[in-house]
């Protein structure tokens, strides 16, 4: 019979042989693990990258593909013609591919304009906006024709280049002119800080419309600060009052532009950017 002894002198010399195979493969567990991992993190990398690269793509396609839109859309315009009001062709295309690397804008309701009579789209103003040059180039895409704005300064320098891009003075007959020559002519209402009001309309620019004999249309705006969304919706023709004349039909006419436009902008809904500035009171952007 075995002493303890023998049996643990027997047990020593396994041990040692076993404990270079546990280790072997503890290494080799090791090994493959890590690499596992490796190929699991060089897959996630590949997958964002693809993900990064593909929206990257998307923008740049969307972009590519406005500014194509814009230049097959202008191109039948002549190139070396400034018509009797001084706009320029070549300088608006230039100037609406430049826009389109920027906003995305939508237009909705350019149907109800006229397709080749005169009208006077009224739009609402958020401050610092150039609501009007904006709508103006929006309806000039929209309905593939020249359309005008009120407001151009009167000087050599902003106003010769606001001119060339279809800026009328702020005169009533100005404008008159202009919609009698079945021009289409953009005029904002006063700025306001709070993009979701309407300021106070020129009741003067309404009655030279009164006075050339077109349909004036309420039109609202909005756009996103923090991404390329923009909008302009056009309503239906707000009518004059039938039973005024004179300066109290223009200025009754104004006021119900003022409310038209405001019921535009609520239909539309609030602006939203996708991001947590939404819940923030930034510019009454996600409040009313």
């Amino acid at each position: 019979m075995m002493s303890a002894a023998d049996r643990l002198a027997d047990v020593i010399p396994l041990a040692g042989r076993v404990a270079p195979t546990v280790e072997s493969l503890g290494n080799t567990v090791s090994r493959t693990a890590a690499g596992t991992m490796a190929d699991v993190v060089a897959r996630a990398g590949s997958t964002v990258s693809e993900q990064v690269g593909g929206a990257i793509g998307s923008v740049a396609d969307v972009a590519a593909t406005s500014i194509r839109e814009v230049t097959r859309r202008l191109t039948d315009e002549p190139v070396d013609a400034t018509d009797e009001w001084g706009r320029d062709p070549v300088l608006v295309r230039n100037m609406l591919i430049a826009a389109r690397l920027r906003w995305d804008v939508s237009t909705g309701g350019d149907q109800r304009l006229p397709k080749r009579n005169g009208a006077l789209i009224v739009v609402n103003s958020p401050r610092w906006s150039l609501a009007s040059i904006f709508a103006a180039f929006a309806v000039s895409e929209a309905v593939d024709r020249p359309v005008r704005f009120v407001g151009r300064p009167d000087d050599d320098l902003f106003g010769a280049m606001a001119k060339r891009l279809g800026g009328l003075l702020h005169h009533p007959d100005e404008v008159a002119g202009a919609l009698r020559a079945s021009e289409l002519v953009v005029l904002a209402a006063r700025p306001t800080r709070n993009p979701r009001t309407v300021g106070p309309i020129d009741h003067t620019i309404v009655g030279s419309a009164i006075l050339a004999g077109v349909k004036v249309f309420p039109a609202a705006t909005t756009s996103n600060p923090f991404a390329r969304g923009a909008r302009v919706e056009i309503g239906n023709p707000t009518r004059p009052p039938a039973s005024r004349r004179g300066p109290l039909a223009e200025l009754e006419l104004a006021d119900r532009l003022r409310v038209d436009i405001t019921s535009l902008l609520s239909s539309m809904g609030d602006i939203s950017t996708g991001t947590p500035l939404d819940w923030l009171p930034l510019s009454q952007i996600g409040a009313r």
